[in-house]
């Protein structure tokens, strides 16, 4: 078992923002509004979350954030629309059964040519750094709350390094589409696709100095954090996912959220303690106490 304790006491939170729900517009946060056809959800749901935690650091849109800013990202998993599989399914066919020859050569022009774009991992993090101009290092994660975990850590480790002086750590997850929800229907025990939200969730971490340099509101500190991580076999282990949110003393069940959750507490709560833990699904178990302003 690998076990990683963190805390960042000298490092704040002065910026968050969050989007939840399958529709979305990020036309009002791209540079170029002809951009937004390369897009996916998972791609328009976190700009519209990073912009808004920009903002809210004191930021003004368009920004600038250039190579003293990192990007550190946690993204679900790879999502795929109904009305396409349909499309692939109904152009592989010959003589009623799957045709290997329709598949590889019919079935593929098919589909929209700008689809691959809208379902690579790494693509959210592409539109965020585009539009809000971040120039510096990047690490991205895949699928769920323990990497966002480690997104955060990574992000502390590089602030405190001063290899970078603002650091846009987030989690974004498009669940409400056909291979998302029958990923989680396979599972052990299942997930009810109604508890399944599409969301993102960004904060926006630097030095206490720093913002106190540009004289910049503290919305929250993390206090202390944990993550630990034991290689889970779904053949023996359960693959039930455990989250417990606290904030003021109340418990609070959001849904399954996935990479966002923890980001999107930050993004709602008020003033007050905030407790969160979380057993993933990969094996990890985290948890995070914060200081909320």
């Amino acid at each position: 078992m690998t076990v990683l304790d963190f805390a960042r006491s000298d490092l704040v939170v002065t910026g968050s923002g969050h989007v939840i729900g399958k529709s979305c517009d990020s036309t009002p946060f791209l540079k170029s509004r002809k951009s937004r056809k390369f897009m996916g959800r998972q791609d328009e749901l976190a700009v519209i979350a990073a912009s808004r935690a920009i903002e809210a650091a004191g930021y003004r849109l368009p920004a600038a954030l250039g190579e003293r800013c990192g990007l550190y990202l946690a993204v679900g998993f790879i999502p795929f629309e109904r009305e396409d599989l349909d499309l692939l399914v109904d152009s592989s066919i010959a003589d009623g059964a799957f045709s290997m020859e329709r598949f590889s050569t019919d079935a593929f022009s098919a589909l929209n040519p700008l689809l691959t774009f809208r379902c690579l991992p790494n693509m959210p993090a592409f539109h965020v750094s585009l539009n809000l101009d971040v120039q510096g290092p990047y690490w991205v994660g895949y699928p769920g709350i323990g990497q966002f975990y480690l997104a955060l850590e990574e992000a502390g480790a590089a602030l405190e390094e001063g290899a970078i002086d603002l650091a846009l750590v987030g989690g974004v997850a498009d669940q409400e589409n056909l291979l998302v929800q029958h990923h989680f229907s396979r599972l052990d025990p299942p997930v009810d696709p109604e508890s399944l939200r599409s969301s993102a969730a960004f904060v926006v971490l630097e030095r206490r100095k720093d913002a106190d340099r540009r004289s910049a509101a503290v919305r929250a500190r993390l206090l202390r954090g944990s993550l630990c991580y034991e290689p889970a076999d779904p053949f023996k282990r359960s693959t039930m996912c455990e989250e417990r949110l606290v904030y003021n003393g109340a418990t609070n069940d959001r849904g399954e959220l996935g990479a966002a959750s923890l980001g999107v507490a930050l993004a709602t709560a008020l003033a007050g303690p905030l407790t969160h833990q979380a057993k993933s699904r990969d094996g990890f178990l985290a948890a995070s106490e914060w200081d909320v302003a």
